[in-house]
C-alpha cells in the first residue's frame, strides 16, 4: 500500500492569512499498519508566538530562537514528504499551513490531503465529538505524549487513521482503505455514506 504522511503543525495562530506562522512540524509516515519513519523540528518564522499559545503549547520564543529557519524546515519537510499523500485531524488548517509556509520556502505543494477528522464524523457519528483527544479515548488508542505538541498529536492522528483503516476492513468489508477512499469518504454525504462502502467493498 502506497505510504501515507500524517502531518501536524503548532502555529501562531489559526491562519496564515492573517500573518500567523508555524512554529512546529512533525509528520509520522505510515506504510500499511506500521509507522515506519518520523520527522519532527520546531522552527523559527521570526516572528513572537503570544503568550496563550506558549500557554498551549508549551513552545516558547526562546526555544524557537535557537531552531532552524522556517524555509529549511519546510524544504526538508517537503522532501521527508515526497510523493505521499497527506492526512491530518482538521486538515484544512494544517493544509493552509502547509501550503503557505512552503509557498514561502518557494516549495510547491502538491500533495491532496484527507482529514480523518471529516472521516470519523462519517464512520462514528455516535462519538462525544470528533476532536482528535476524545476519539483517541473513544477508540482506547494510546495517548502519545503532550497533546497541542506536534508530533504527539501526529503520532495520535496516525493511530486514528489505522483505527479508520482497520474498520474499513473489518465492518465495510473494503480490502484496500487506500488515500483515495478516505478523500472519497471526506465528500461523501452522510446518508450516502452505505452505497460508497458497498461500492469499495465490491471493487
Amino acid at each position: 500500500m502506497q505510504p501515507i504522511a500524517v502531518i501536524d503543525f503548532e502555529t501562531t495562530g489559526l491562519s496564515p492569512a492573517m500573518g500567523d506562522r508555524a512554529t512546529e512540524v512533525a509528520i509520522v509516515l505510515v506504510e500499511g499498519d506500521k509507522v515506519v519513519d518520523r520527522f519532527q523540528s520546531l522552527m523559527n518564522a521570526g516572528v513572537r508566538i503570544p503568550a496563550f499559545i506558549t500557554g498551549l503549547t508549551g513552545i516558547t520564543n526562546a526555544m524557537v530562537a535557537s531552531a532552524p529557519d522556517a524555509a529549511t524546515v519546510m524544504a526538508d519537510a517537503s522532501r521527508f514528504v515526497g510523493n505521499a499523500p497527506l492526512v491530518a485531524h482538521n486538515a484544512s488548517f494544517d493544509r493552509k499551513f502547509w501550503e503557505a509556509e512552503l509557498s514561502r520556502a518557494g516549495e510547491r505543494a502538491t500533495q491532496p490531503f484527507a482529514c480523518t477528522m471529516l472521516v470519523a464524523r462519517r464512520l462514528y457519528p455516535h462519538a462525544p465529538s470528533h476532536k482528535l483527544g476524545v476519539l483517541v479515548d473513544y477508540h482506547r488508542l494510546p495517548k502519545a505524549g503532550r497533546a497541542h505538541r506536534a508530533l504527539a498529536d501526529a503520532e495520535m492522528a496516525a493511530s486514528l487513521l489505522g483505527q479508520i483503516q482497520h474498520d474499513l476492513r473489518s465492518r465495510h468489508g473494503v480490502a484496500r482503505p487506500d488515500h483515495a477512499l478516505l478523500m472519497a469518504l471526506q465528500r461523501c454525504a452522510k446518508p450516502a455514506v452505505p452505497a460508497l462502502m458497498a461500492q469499495y467493498a465490491d471493487a
